[in-house]
């Protein structure tokens, strides 16, 4: 620079840079909070996760830039062009959704980890002197070559470090400390890159230009503190009401028919607790409607149905549609039930005529079947009355209302569902799906849980909770058990052909069956016809089965551990075992019941309660399962109350089909 003009420095206000740093800070953990949305099941693509993650950590650096530029001032008039202003946030908003695709992607190695930085980096540094370059203000200004240079340098080099621990941790599901830290590092990387870059610039006057005696702020800095608040706070509301709204369309898929938007099956089974009165309106001969119409007609003769129920009954009147022809209704309070049964009689009276669909008159045919609860024991059967009386024999589609009697149908329903096993094992309408259980520390799948389905041919899938206890009561449970080792062990051999393990396949053993020694043998003979190892197999015995025979259970389950199997003790926590006797207990995994799981964290004695039961487990030593975790509230209370948490439940997947099972693993093995 010439003699003409003379070298000036600025001054910089320590709180402001402060406050530029954290937002810095702040606009990373937003960012990564996002990100690690597009890793979880979520309704929403992925990309909407990277692209939301990419606008708030864009939105961050150049909200950073301008408060550290607010910080700085000079005793000089300045102003900025507002057009350049706005543009200088393209480069940082492109550059963190680069960085963040290739640190998501399925592989990754040195040079995905080192374009990702170096995205990220130069988006930095370019939103910096793009938003220098807005600057208008009566100065030259020069830059110090090494310094600039070095101030890029820096940007790229501490953003490869950030996209490197964050893609390698990202696996092992971070908790909020880990993601704190690699946002510090991120906040730390753009903050010093600015203010290297802002110790890169010399300015100059010229000689005479009169100063202001007070230094002015590049920025006037109200209006600016308004912007970065107003824009910080929707960054963390975006974050906020894009999780609510994922878990809330994820609700309603899991707990919502589509076509009614009644509570589905699931929801029902989770509610069925006191009700006073269970009806079930079953429609006949669905298929014969939409065989005449078509299947879009079908809904919407379904939804003129539900329309009906929902204007006829009580308002306390809760409605699921259980089946596609079937709709539930129940009521927990005795005012309530008696207004039921009523309105019941009254739709019964208009189903009677023709219902008028789309300027069509359609005769429905069906019956409603109900049952009542005098007292709480009877309430756990309820469900299972009502099918009885729909599956009675006799039964006709008048729409007549049919109440459940005991010395009529609980004997012919339950005496054929126990008849029909052998048909369903011979003819394959009993299936297998196997639930995974992940180790949340690792992010490994360590091992499956066996569940049993029925899809009868005049039922339709039968619920567990409804056919297993007709089974253990007509003591049918243990051919069957012998059918569900069989063909695990088969599909064990299968997936060991595709090289394909999942470590250990967990079955359930009726409580009759622990201390048989035929299934030691039954167990030994199956893994020596497919060529297994014990270890492959974890036996799932209930706290019940001790209880009843505790000596022998001992004795059989001492054996089972003799031979190589794992020993798992299954819904604990809910049977009537004294705890000295757990310690005694050969077994190696301890599951918890869904049931304490269900109000976790929001109730305060539950959560006490599985903090209890998890300590418990580890003192001893035993691998602790956590069932029936579905929500990501559940997840994080659990992680932080377990040292190397197993978990089973929706959140993480549901029971599948094998082929679907597969299909689900080999995705989850590409995401990592």
């Amino acid at each position: 620079m010439n003699n003409s003009y003379m070298e000036i420095n600025g001054e910089y206000s320590g709180l402001i840079v402060l406050f530029s740093i954290v937002i810095a800070v702040v606009a990373s953990y937003t960012a990564l909070s996002l990100n690690k949305r597009a890793k979880e099941n979520s309704f929403f693509h992925k990309n909407f996760w990277l692209l939301l993650a990419s606008l708030s950590l864009g939105f961050g650096i150049w909200s950073m830039h301008f408060v550290g530029m607010g910080a700085f001032s000079l005793p000089v008039n300045m102003s900025y062009n507002n057009i350049i202003t706005l543009i200088s946030i393209i480069p940082a908003m492109l550059a963190s959704f680069i960085a963040f695709y290739l640190a998501n992607l399925p592989q990754r190695n040195f040079w995905s980890y080192t374009f990702a930085g170096i995205a990220m980096g130069t988006g930095i540094s370019s939103m910096h002197y793009i938003g220098m370059y807005a600057m208008e203000m009566d100065v030259v200004y020069t830059y110090d070559p090494l310094l600039f240079v070095t101030s890029i340098c820096i940007a790229i080099f501490v953003s490869i470090i950030a996209v490197y621990i964050f893609s390698t941790v990202q696996s092992y599901k971070i908790n909020y400390i880990i993601q704190l830290l690699i946002s510090l590092i991120m906040g730390l990387a753009i903050s010093s890159m600015h203010y290297t870059g802002m110790a890169a610039m010399n300015f100059y006057i010229p000689e005479g230009y009169e100063l202001h005696l007070v230094h002015s702020h590049m920025t006037e800095m109200y209006g600016l503190a308004v912007i970065v608040t107003v824009g910080m706070a929707m960054l963390l509301g975006i974050l906020l009401l894009s999780s609510l709204i994922d878990r809330y369309i994820q609700y309603r898929a899991n707990y919502y028919d589509a076509l009614t938007q009644l509570p589905n099956r699931r929801l029902f089974e989770k509610k069925l607790q006191s009700p006073k009165v269970l009806a079930v309106w079953h429609i006949h001969d669905l298929e014969y409607i939409n065989r005449q119409f078509d299947y879009s007609f079908g809904d919407d003769v379904i939804l003129a149905l539900v329309h009906l129920f929902k204007s006829r009954t009580p308002s306390k009147t809760e409605i699921y549609r259980i089946e596609g022809h079937r709709i539930a209704l129940l009521t927990r309070d005795v005012d309530s039930a008696k207004q039921l049964i009523e309105a019941l009689k009254e739709i019964s009276d208009v189903l009677r005529q023709p219902i008028l669909v789309k300027d069509q008159e359609v005769f429905s045919y069906g019956v409603c079947a109900i049952s009542e609860t005098d007292h709480l024991g009877d309430a756990s059967n309820i469900y299972t009355n009502v099918l009885a009386v729909l599956n009675y024999p006799s039964i006709t589609y008048n729409h007549d209302i049919v109440y459940y009697d005991s010395n009529i149908h609980t004997y012919t329903f339950e005496r054929e569902i126990a008849e029909d096993i052998n048909r369903a094992m011979r003819d394959d309408e009993l299936f297998l799906v196997y639930q995974p259980k992940v180790r949340l520390n690792s992010q490994n799948i360590v091992g499956l849980e066996t569940l049993l389905r029925w899809d009868h041919p005049k039922y339709g899938v039968l619920s567990p909770a409804v056919f297993i206890p007709i089974l253990e009561e007509y003591h049918r449970m243990i051919k069957v058990t012998d059918w569900i080792i069989d063909r695990v062990c088969q599909q064990i051999a299968n997936w060991k052909q595709q090289d394909i393990s999942f470590q250990q396949i967990a079955i359930n053993i009726p409580g009759e069956y622990v201390t048989s020694p035929l299934l030691l043998k039954v167990l030994t003979q199956k893994l020596n016809d497919y060529g297994l190892e014990p270890s492959q197999i974890e036996l799932e015995i209930t706290e019940n089965s001790f209880v009843e025979n505790m000596e022998e259970a001992m004795r059989a389950v001492g054996a089972f551990r003799r031979e190589g199997f794992s020993v798992a003790l299954d819904d604990f926590g809910t049977g009537v075992s004294s705890l000295s006797y757990l310690k005694q207990m050969p077994i190696s995994t301890l599951k918890v019941d869904k049931s304490f799981i269900d109000d976790v964290p929001t109730s305060a004695k539950d959560s006490a309660i599985i903090q209890a039961i998890v300590t418990l487990g580890e003192s001893l030593d035993l691998n602790v399962v956590i069932e029936g975790v579905e929500t990501k509230e559940q997840v994080n209370f659990l992680t932080n109350t377990s040292k190397n948490p197993i978990f089973q439940g929706y959140y993480f997947a549901k029971p599948m089909k094998p082929h679907d099972l597969i299909k689900w693993y080999l995705e989850t093995r590409m995401e990592d």
